[in-house]
């Protein structure tokens, strides 16, 4: 078709989760119960690390950029989907849909990144633990997480440099809850192989290679692990199995839908919403929440608060 003779569309349509009124009421309550949940979960994070002093060190910096990533990532999509499930049009404008492609890539790519950078500081602090503070130093530890934001940042511009100026003449209906290139390349109207390979290489790639990384890392540190006592082994296994089961439910949607990515199969949108509202929930409850030393921090965070609301209800009642 000539690029200069069509209409592009103003809209696109979201086909939603499901057509029926009666799950949409309960999906509603359901995701916006998780996503509350999610945020107010990995802020207290954040600001629990922030407020002791004992939890500055690489391992926490990165855990609470993860839990930054995370409200980042389930707020992009999941309050437009909450929303479209008490109404009956599910539209989203062309400028809005392009701009959610543009945060999902930011975001996941980022955190894919920022995953494997925690890897690695297990992976150090395991093999080399008397020279893991020197290692994982403070620059090198700012590296890392500005590394992976970087990465966000500038693979997400390639991924939508390609799709943006496509011509959208109609049909303007995607069958999907969110907002993602593989359900709007499909849409366009003319030959769309050079963008699909771009992003087969550029995602596809991202993904698959991060994901490897990862299971090699923990590989590693479980075979280094078998050198110690059993019981080291047994807390072992339970820690790195709890982080690949989340890092399963982030990557294995992204590989499978970027594995066939223009072909739709119904659990499609299942696999999304593990990626885009699970995990994000999961993260906190993995790798932050089961640690004795951030309960602790929670412990006196809380002491701190309940101790500043018993002095200011005294200075009240003077």
């Amino acid at each position: 078709m000539d690029q200069g003779n069509y209409s592009r569309v103003a809209e696109f349509v979201l086909s939603g989760l499901s057509s029926s009124w009666e799950l949409q009421y309960f999906f509603f309550v359901l995701f916006n119960f998780l996503y509350i949940t999610t945020v107010l979960g990995n802020l207290l994070i954040v600001l629990t690390v922030i407020s002791d002093p004992v939890l500055h060190t690489p391992m926490y910096i990165k855990l609470t950029n993860l839990s930054v990533l995370d409200v980042f990532l389930a707020t992009y999509a999941t309050p437009k989907m909450i929303h479209d499930f008490l109404h009956e049009s599910k539209t989203i404008s062309f400028e809005g849909y392009m701009a959610q492609i543009f945060w999902l890539h930011v975001f996941a790519g980022g955190e894919m990144v920022l995953l494997v950078a925690m890897a690695y500081d297990r992976y150090v602090a395991i093999r080399k633990p008397l020279q893991y503070t020197t290692i994982m130093n403070l620059c090198r530890c700012t590296g890392l997480v500005v590394g992976s934001w970087v990465t966000g940042i500038m693979h997400s511009p390639g991924q939508l440099a390609s799709t943006i100026n496509l011509p959208f003449c109609g049909p303007n209906i995607v069958d999907s809850y969110y907002c993602d290139l593989t359900l709007v390349i499909k849409l366009a109207c003319t030959d769309t192989c050079v963008p699909e390979v771009l992003m087969l290489l550029d995602s596809g790639l991202m993904g698959v290679t991060s994901f490897l990384l990862l299971l090699i890392s923990y590989t590693v540190i479980l075979i280094t692990v078998q050198h110690h006592s059993s019981v080291g082994i047994a807390k072992a296994c339970s820690i790195l199995t709890a982080h690949i089961t989340v890092v399963t439910l982030f990557f294995g949607p992204c590989i499978f839908i970027y594995a066939w990515p223009f072909s739709s199969f119904p659990v499609d949108k299942v696999l999304s919403v593990f990626s885009t509202v699970f995990t994000p929930i999961l993260n906190p409850i993995i790798y932050t929440l089961r640690n004795k030393e951030v309960k602790s921090a929670m412990h006196k965070l809380k002491t701190r608060y309940v101790s500043s609301r018993l002095l200011s209800q005294l200075s009240l009642t003077r």
